[in-house]
């Protein structure tokens, strides 16, 4: 059998939660599992990863064939590697059809979307574990009972990416330092236009984000507040610090990286975040998070998963209230009080019990 290949054009978050099928993929079929996709955070954020074999990347997918010659290349590179079983991860897969098909694939090898039972508000951590229990008509065309779903998407920090974090936070003489990571800014966010527009449904003010990081400071006087992102979101991040004068605290978006994130990720004491994908690669490297999400609908199914024992806490805006609004930094402030931290205390020095994967609830959001 050759080996099995997965094809998904997602985000990093979307790429972080398709690694449960990898993982499912991997120990069913005793294969590595090969992925096409796109994306600069692709291949440094699966390369070398449990289960993943080799990575094949494109550019546009939405440009004419005949105008692509990063689909020429692809083309090229799929017909040396040999058609064979394939799960297709996005609904919308017309034009990955056609260049599986010029690479020699046939339908025989492919699962698709439409093969897979709708469960409604399920995690799609539980929705890519079914998905991988399928076999294209190649296999058998079997669907798998399996003995449960992986809760958790997996990630593990490379040595070399470990070494460099080390060795930046050295130059900044931070590495004796606890570190806190906060994630403000999102694709959705940094879109033109003004940020509390109506379709902006992961808008926190700045000034909620500045009072809770005096806040943070105060409960935690040792550590240094690190503010994520990627450079487009690095003057929203000073904004926010300017509004909040802090003594120990870092702009991190003009020179953020993927292995940068994920080592950064592994060695932080927590992580507060708005729905994004670093906070699911934070998750995925059981680092202690609290995410915040405008409904309920959207943290049953996109909530960060990470391995058993993470602190892994939701906070949901009330109900009726535009995006995040129905959210104060007091509410934030009670959750995160609660959580156990990685240095193994809680917040506040109270042992609390571990809290994983629980949803915060705020007002009617929380029935």
């Amino acid at each position: 059998m050759r080996r099995p290949l997965v094809v998904r054009f997602g985000a990093l978050g979307d790429m972080v939660l398709m690694t449960v099928a990898i993982r499912a993929l991997h120990e069913r079929l005793g294969e590595p599992v090969d992925v096409l996709g796109s994306g600069a955070w692709t291949r440094p954020l699966l390369e070398g990863q449990r289960g993943v074999g080799d990575l094949y990347l494109m550019g546009s997918r939405h440009r004419p064939y005949w105008l692509a010659a990063d689909q020429w290349r692809l083309v090229r590179d799929l017909r040396r590697r040999g058609a064979g079983p394939t799960w297709l991860f996005d609904a919308q897969n017309e034009r990955t059809r056609g260049l599986l098909q010029r690479a020699g694939w046939g339908e025989e090898n492919l699962v698709t979307l439409e093969r897979l039972a709708d469960i409604p508000g399920e995690h799609f951590c539980d929705h890519w574990w079914r998905f991988a229990q399928l076999d294209p008509l190649s296999l058998g065309g079997r669907q798998h009972a399996g003995s449960g779903p992986p809760a958790y998407p997996e990630l593990r920090v490379s040595a070399e990416a470990r070494a460099e974090v080390r060795r930046w936070l050295e130059q900044r003489g931070l590495s004796e330092r606890p570190i806190l990571l906060i994630q403000i800014g999102n694709k959705r966010t940094m879109r033109r236009g003004p940020f509390d527009r109506p379709s902006n449904t992961k808008y926190w003010p700045e000034g909620h984000w500045a009072s809770l990081l005096r806040e943070l400071q105060a409960l935690h006087p040792e550590h240094v507040l690190l503010m994520l992102g990627v450079a487009s979101e690095a003057p929203l991040n000073d904004a926010v610090l300017a509004r909040a004068q802090l003594s120990a605290s870092l702009n991190l978006a003009r020179e953020m990286s993927v292995p940068r994130l994920m080592g950064l990720a592994e060695r932080a004491a927590g992580m507060i975040s708005v729905d994004t994908g670093p906070a699911h690669v934070a998750a995925a490297l059981g680092c202690p998070l609290l995410t915040l999400f405008d409904s309920e609908s959207k943290a049953r199914m996109y909530a960060p998963r990470g391995p058993g024992g993470t602190c892994l806490r939701i906070l949901v805006s009330r109900d009726a209230q535009p995006a995040l609004l129905g959210i104060t930094p007091q509410d934030v402030l009670a959750v995160w009080r609660e959580m156990r931290l990685r240095s193994g205390e809680p917040a506040e020095g109270t042992a609390k019990g571990t809290l994983t994967n629980a949803i915060a609830s705020q007002g009617a959001a929380g029935r």
